[in-house]
């Protein structure tokens, strides 16, 4: 009986199909490494909603400084949302100082004036994270402060100048009666009234950060030696001389050379320097 014959099927010969074979790996191999996982996509979290609403507010200067939210329950209504979850963000709000909560009578929720001193922790958590180093933050101190010591010397204004003398009273005298941890607290001080000067928040948030920990070194070093600066009230007399006589050049050579010599300090003793040092609490007595 004759058979029907089949359409003839080309198949490719065993030397091409290992051929394409080693092709596809090669491509799967080679572009491996760039293939990009994707995680779900999930909404946003209701709280994180009520949070970018309360920010658009602000924003729009609806919100100001100072100013009271809604009752919570009101609040919750307008907004949609169980209380439960208003005060999440509510709590989230006020972790990024954004507001201030108040219990009792008088209290809830309320606009806070700005806390600078929330990037002070965003140092630090950098710091933990390994995203910088203590000589990047170090070597960017120098820098930020020769910045503010020009503007200082521009926008300084006289009752800025007598905060900054009267400041190097108080350390003369702290040195004279040998409490060296209040006059590390001096020197802290110092820096903020001279990041005022400048005239610019900004540069005002960035120095007081980093001197925030850098003070964590300067204090370390001395409850570790019992030692401190020799001449720091010399040097900050010279310098505030300069600082009033707007001559900045001055001014910033002996700003950079004090740094470089607390730096010099600092390293030779490389406990005083350590990681665990700058994220540390400081220890009571270092504040008044």
């Amino acid at each position: 009986m004759m058979m029907k014959s089949r359409p003839q099927m080309f198949a490719p010969s065993k030397s091409g199909m290992l051929a394409r074979r080693d092709r596809t790996a090669d491509s799967r191999e080679a572009g491996a490494a760039a293939v990009p996982k994707f995680r779900p996509i999930h909404t946003r979290r209701a709280f994180e909603e009520i949070c970018e609403r309360i920010r658009e507010q602000l924003a729009l200067g609806v919100l100001k400084p100072g100013d009271k939210l809604p009752p919570e329950r009101d609040l919750a209504q307008q907004l949609g949302v169980s209380r439960n979850v208003l005060r999440e963000a509510l709590r989230s709000l006020e972790m990024a100082g954004v507001l201030r909560l108040r219990k009792g009578v008088k209290g809830g929720a309320f606009v806070r004036e700005g806390d600078t001193g929330r990037m002070d922790l965003v140092m630090r958590d950098m710091l933990s994270l390994g995203t910088i180093s203590v000589r990047e933050l170090s070597e960017a101190r120098i820098d930020v402060l020769e910045l503010v010591v020009r503007l200082a010397c521009s926008n300084g204004k006289p009752v800025d100048f007598d905060a900054l003398e009267a400041n190097i009273e108080r350390t003369e005298l702290a040195t004279q009666e040998g409490r060296l941890l209040d006059r590390v607290e001096c020197s802290r001080e110092f820096y903020k009234l001279l990041a005022v000067a400048t005239g610019n928040k900004v540069i005002a948030m960035i120095l007081d950060s980093v001197t925030e920990i850098h003070m964590r070194f300067v204090y370390a070093k001395v409850v570790s030696s019992g030692v401190a600066m020799a001449r720091l009230v010399e040097t900050r007399r010279k310098f505030l001389t300069a600082l009033r006589a707007r001559n900045a050049a001055t001014a910033s050579r002996l700003m950079r050379t004090h740094l470089e010599s607390v730096q010099r300090m600092l390293e030779q003793d490389p406990g005083a320097m350590s990681l665990r040092v700058a994220l540390a609490e400081m220890q009571p007595g270092m504040r008044p």
